[in-house]
């Protein structure tokens, strides 16, 4: 179709034309090696945008010859899921084809829409693909993401998006000057429709591509900010540190790039909310009330409005009182868990249930707290016996 879009017509329509994904995809990937033993289960894709979810759908669909149906759920409600799931059934009862029901942006569905998947799932009516950029564990109910395997998709990396911008550059009959390419590939973001619609416009102005073609194209210069790679990782721990060092100001800068570079508020808050309890904890239990609010908050208004609030969370976590010791100890704990795998409970400890229970010893010795003096209680010993002894918390509260 002449008239459509550079990337709907460069859409890959088998595995070997497929970029990026390797994980799943490749020979040994774990998604090939399903459809070749034609065992395709439902499954959601989690990922950013332009990385594939709806290319490997439509992959998936015509490699396992079953019927492929598509909608959106930004425009499709129940009334469209009954209907397709009604002639699944018919297509399933007739000829014995099996139908794929790929729901884009699947975490748009409420929990309704979401519940009325579940028994055609179950019986094998449909398979379910959904495709989000959201978190499924939040997004997607319960039931409906314990039927369904979980794949987690990348961004494509700057070697990917150069083999993408080349296919365009072909298919257009055009040319690129290096910086032009570079700058284009970098905006992009490791999203490929991003990349192939802004060569797409700058095509328009020139047969040969220079860097201003594609400023021009893109109207606003974007933020040089991989959210997925190096730099994502990089600002994210110079947020940290600079809220671990009691330093606001940095704070709030790194916390800011992150907003502006496109990063999901949600998830600046949710390492927030880490940092609250990992380096704050107990100095101001009011840091993770306030962290967890925060992310409540900007789940409810979104960007742009929920920028001041992470700044507001940013400056308070920076200034508040630091201590690890939670920290310290769960990895102390943990050690110990993993070292000694399941201790037997102290038999003073155990709930006496039953009466065999009570003869064997469970319960016996065990003092209630609430009838003695801190003083009497202080030589007890609620430890394992391998453990006796251990101190996992010892609170010291800084700056």
């Amino acid at each position: 179709m002449p008239d459509s879009p550079l990337a709907d017509l460069l859409r890959p329509k088998d595995f070997n034309d497929f970029v990026g994904q390797e994980h799943l995809v490749a020979e040994n990937g774990i998604l090939k090696r399903l459809i070749d033993k034609d065992e395709l289960v439902s499954m959601i894709f989690w990922g950013p945008p332009g990385c594939g979810k709806t290319t490997l759908a439509r992959i998936i669909a015509s490699k396992t010859q079953s019927h492929f149906a598509h909608f959106s759920a930004v425009t499709s409600g129940i009334d469209e899921v009954k209907k397709v799931v009604a002639q699944a059934k018919e297509r399933k009862q007739l000829y014995g084809n099996k139908t794929i029901l790929f729901v884009d942006e699947i975490h748009r569905f409420n929990k309704l829409q979401q519940d009325a998947f579940l028994p055609h799932v179950e019986d094998g009516t449909i398979v379910l693909i959904g495709a989000t950029t959201e978190n499924p564990s939040f997004e997607v109910i319960g039931p409906l993401l314990s039927r369904c395997r979980v794949f987690v998709l990348t961004s494509l990396n700057e070697n990917d998006l150069n083999k993408i911008v080349t296919r365009g550059i072909n298919k257009l009959n055009v040319k690129i000057e290096t910086d032009a390419r570079q700058y284009l590939i970098d905006s992009a973001n490791g999203d490929a429709r991003n990349a192939l619609n802004i060569l797409e416009i700058a095509a328009k102005l020139s047969k040969l591509i220079k860097l201003k073609d594609i400023e021009d194209a893109i109207q606003k210069k974007t933020l040089l900010y991989d959210k997925a790679g190096e730099e994502h990782y990089n600002t994210i721990s110079a947020l940290h540190k600079s809220m671990r060092g009691s330093n606001p100001d940095a704070a709030i800068y790194y916390a800011v790039r992150m907003l502006e570079g496109g990063d999901d508020p949600l998830y600046v808050a949710r390492r927030l909310i880490r940092f609250a309890s990992e380096d704050i904890g107990n100095a101001d239990p009011q840091a993770l009330q306030l962290a967890v609010a925060t992310y409540q908050a900007c789940h409810f208004l979104g960007m742009p409005e929920c920028g001041v609030m992470i700044v507001q969370l940013a400056a308070y976590l920076s200034l508040a009182p630091k201590d690890n010791s939670s920290y310290i100890a769960e990895a102390k704990a943990k050690a110990d868990v993993k070292q000694f795998g399941n201790l037997p409970v102290p038999l003073k400890l155990r709930n006496a249930v039953t009466k065999l229970m009570k003869e064997v010893g469970y319960g016996k010795d065990y003092k209630y707290a609430h009838d003695y003096t801190k003083e009497e209680l202080k030589d007890e010993e609620y430890l394992p016996e391998k453990l006796r002894g251990r101190k996992y918390y010892q609170s010291k509260k800084k700056r």
